[in-house]
């Protein structure tokens, strides 16, 4: 039988597992307590179990910049929107790793650099219906590493899992305009930025930097 954290208004009434691979895809079939207070009619859900994750925005106070990847993602593709999305160095959580080790070894396999100290946003869920994935989002002090004439700081990511990633820097105020805007379309990253744009001056405080 499928478990779940317990919650007294939840009654699972059957679970099977449909795919087991890499991330396990259950169909759950359940009734939980309504808002007027009545046990709901049977529901049946598809849960993808993704676990948790992490995500770091890469933060250099010195220049008041910051450093986002680019990648290709084929669901993107599939959503109709460009593949090639920006985003925040990120990845799953490897067995027992704390988000903040997965964190600093996705930033060092993804942009060649480790965050001398980290803060903590929050914890999201990417995709509430229908995936279990937790994501914590920190942002990251670091010294940003030398870009071209466009901001590109190279490209990198593991051979053996077939990444191409790109790094780019991006003066702060210039990529919390892209999120405004809506030209950031990944979520994770627009909402590393937006809080950004509201705690910049609070997190330079906390960290010692005028």
């Amino acid at each position: 039988m499928f478990t779940l954290p317990p919650y007294p208004d939840l009654q699972i009434c059957d679970s099977e597992t449909v795919w087991n691979g890499r991330f396990p895809l259950e169909r759950v079939r359940f009734r939980n307590r309504r808002f007027d207070g009545a046990m709901s009619g049977m529901r049946t859900w598809e849960l993808w179990r993704r676990g948790r994750a992490a995500a770091l925005l890469p933060y250099d106070p010195a220049t008041d910049t910051v450093v986002l990847i680019e990648q290709f993602r084929l669901p993107a593709l599939a959503a109709g929107m460009d593949p090639v999305m920006t985003e925040l160095p990120a990845g799953l959580c490897d067995g027992d790793e704390t988000p903040e080790a997965t964190i600093r070894r996705e930033a060092m396999e993804e942009v060649g650099i480790a965050p001398a100290r980290l803060h903590h946003v929050g914890d999201f869920l990417l995709t509430p219906g229908g995936s279990d994935e937790n994501c914590a989002v920190y942002v990251g002090e670091v010294a940003a590493p030398a870009a071209t004439a466009d901001g590109i700081i190279g490209v990198g990511g593991l051979r053996a899992e077939d990444e191409d990633i790109r790094a780019r820097l991006w003066p702060l105020a210039d990529a919390v305009a892209a999120a405004l805007d809506g030209r950031i379309a990944n979520s994770v990253a627009a909402i590393a930025l937006l809080w950004m744009a509201s705690r910049r001056d609070w997190l330079r405080g906390t960290w010692g930097i005028a």
